[in-house]
């Protein structure tokens, strides 16, 4: 018997899986659904697995296999399935073709016996997450071509399950992507050749090729060929959050073991104006119905119009899924010399002591750069607010958090002298970024203003490096100003200038906002939308521990994902999204 331990510091291991699963498996399948009076969990995973043949000499490798359980819920906060869960493998179908052995970190406690796997674990997050992690090698004696199954069952006390079969098959293509040599440091306009290049090193021939080319806002492929279909950055979602472009190329033909390939024709990258730090990531997959349906991830992709792009034989030299689908793609990140003109947002309201009125406090990107911290999920910018005096907050967005004066830990949200709210990681050029606070005239003081700045997130490191305009950081939250201007709510640290925004009139009660775009816990990066302001709202830009930072502590980890969403910053609970 073989019994996997625990983890107990991370209970979930989706952002592994993220990666190793849905991208290097080529597709991620799931069970049919099921129809029950409880709620009904399906079970998935790789569809295909492909195993090294069993060496002459030497140990055999290993390949990481995973099972994911899927929660329809879309409730992140009461969603959760609460029990005892059972997951089950049969292990029967790949006797003699297959060796199951434990993952060497793991979330789920489960032991092996014979041909059966039961995992046991607690609770069921909305969405999809991964249900247990294994090792799997071709068994001593196994030939080249064999096939077997893995099934996959649950139970749980007032739940239904649908299964999940896995193929496992002993050899099949290795594709290989080279990197290419780009150069990384860039002015807009700049572009360069991308001659994609690839081996397969597998023990047999891929049946067609499924190129993908996933770009940041900053960048663009000018080419556009006939056998590509393309999804552009539209801002719409997924892409509101990530902004990433996805061009899906698929070549015929056959593609022998041994073999190295290129591009006939050219294909280019280019910084475009809005291009500041970028990521360009090409990968390759052997074609078929499955992978490009788990590439599009159900967004609506448009044809090129141009020739066909092809591949040809750079030296000289079945079907089945990749051998180690880990090295099927290459990453760059490119620097471009470009500048981002953040501009703070205040406003104006006017009331009596007792009334509570509505600002709306922010900021916008004039451009001509987008921002994206893609790589460490870090938040962009952050906004710091600085309450007037004679007023008190009632109501706060929700990525805003209260702290004291000096900009430290404050347990009570409400009522503080100070807030900040982190931005998302990305904030798009032409983005305006709309943040509500309720707050209560205590005092009916003239000309009462309160102090709004844009900057890097860091009290103690303010300053946007890539803002040619540092002088437009800085506007005001103006109450009961005069008619004279004495209380302009934007425009540098003077008195001068115009109000910006919209202004607030004395309301009583709460007034409620759109919620802000992103859906994470840092603000918005999106065009003319708002945050949440809620009399109760405990926020979570940043974290609990006395830190001076905006952003929330701990970056967030990179992982990839299939279906368009290139990079998925791991969330709460380290759940697939």
């Amino acid at each position: 018997m073989t019994r996997i331990s625990p983890r107990t510091a991370l209970r979930r291991t989706a952002g592994s899986f993220a990666a190793a699963g849905l991208l290097a498996a080529g597709s991620l399948a799931v069970g049919a659904p099921a129809y029950a009076a409880d709620p009904v969990f399906t079970l998935g995973g790789s569809a295909d697995t492909a195993l090294h043949p069993y060496p002459e000499s030497g140990s055999p490798q290993k390949n990481a296999l995973s099972f994911t359980v899927h929660n329809p819920s879309t409730d992140e906060e009461n969603g959760t399935f609460q029990g005892e869960v059972t997951y089950t493998l049969d292990l029967s179908g790949i006797q003699g073709v297959a060796v199951l052995s434990p993952a060497e970190d793991t979330a789920t406690d489960c032991e092996i016996t014979g041909t059966t796997a039961v995992c046991h674990d607690y609770g069921i997050w909305p969405g999809l997450s991964t249900a247990a992690e294994f090792g799997l090698s071709a068994a001593k004696g196994s030939k080249e071509g064999a096939t077997g199954t893995i099934e996959v069952t649950g139970s749980a006390e007032g739940a239904a399950f649908t299964p999940f079969t896995t193929k496992v098959t002993v050899g099949g293509p290795d594709l290989v992507m080279k990197p290419l040599p780009f150069k990384t440091e860039l002015k807009p306009g700049d572009a360069q050749p991308a001659p994609i290049t690839f081996s397969n090193q597998g023990t047999t021939a891929a049946d067609g090729v499924l190129l993908t080319l996933h770009y940041s806002r900053g960048l663009d492929i000018p080419e556009r060929y006939s056998n590509c279909e393309y999804l552009e950055n539209t801002g719409e979602p997924p892409f509101q959050d990530y902004a990433w472009a996805t061009a899906l190329c698929a070549v015929e033909g056959t593609y022998e073991p041994g073999a190295t390939y290129t591009l006939g024709v050219p294909l280019s990258v280019e910084a475009t104006e809005r291009a500041l730090i970028d990521s360009f990531v090409y990968r390759i997959n052997e074609d078929s119905p499955a992978e490009r349906s788990a590439q599009r991830g159900g967004a609506a992709f448009t044809r090129g119009t141009g020739p066909q792009l092809t591949l040809k034989k750079a030296t000289a030299s079945a079907r089945g899924a990749d051998l180690d689908p880990w090295n099927n793609q290459q990453e760059v990140d490119f620097r471009t010399e470009n500048t981002a003109d953040f501009a703070a947002t205040g406003d104006r309201a006017e009331g009596k002591a007792g009334d509570t009125v509505t600002a709306k406090l922010g900021y916008r990107n004039d451009g001509p750069a987008w921002v994206g911290h893609i790589r460490s999920g870090e938040s962009v910018a952050g906004l710091d607010f600085t309450v007037p005096e004679g007023a008190q907050v009632t109501g706060k967005p929700e990525n805003c958090r209260g702290v004291t004066a000096e900009g430290k830990y404050r347990e009570e949200q409400l009522g503080a002298p100070r807030y900040l709210c982190p931005s998302s990681m990305t904030v798009n050029d032409k983005a305006e970024v709309s943040l509500p606070f309720e707050l209560k005239i205590t005092e009916e003081i003239a000309n009462a203003k309160g102090k709004v700045t844009i900057g890097s997130g860091w009290v103690m490191d303010p300053e946007l490096a890539f803002d040619p305009e540092p002088a437009n950081n800085t506007a005001y939250l103006v109450l009961n100003g005069d008619d004279q201007g004495a209380g302009s709510a934007s425009g540098g640290d003077g008195d001068g200038g115009s109000a910006e925004g919209s202004t607030g009139g004395s309301t009583s009660g709460s007034t409620s906002g759109t919620p802000s775009g992103s859906p994470g816990e840092g603000g918005t990066s999106t065009s003319g939308s708002t945050g949440t302001a809620g009399s109760g709202s405990s926020g979570g830009g940043l974290a609990s521990t006395g830190s001076t930072a905006l952003m929330a502590s701990g970056a967030a980890a990179v992982a990839l994902a299939a279906g368009g969403v290139l990079y998925a910053v791991t969330r709460r609970r380290a759940r697939l999204g």
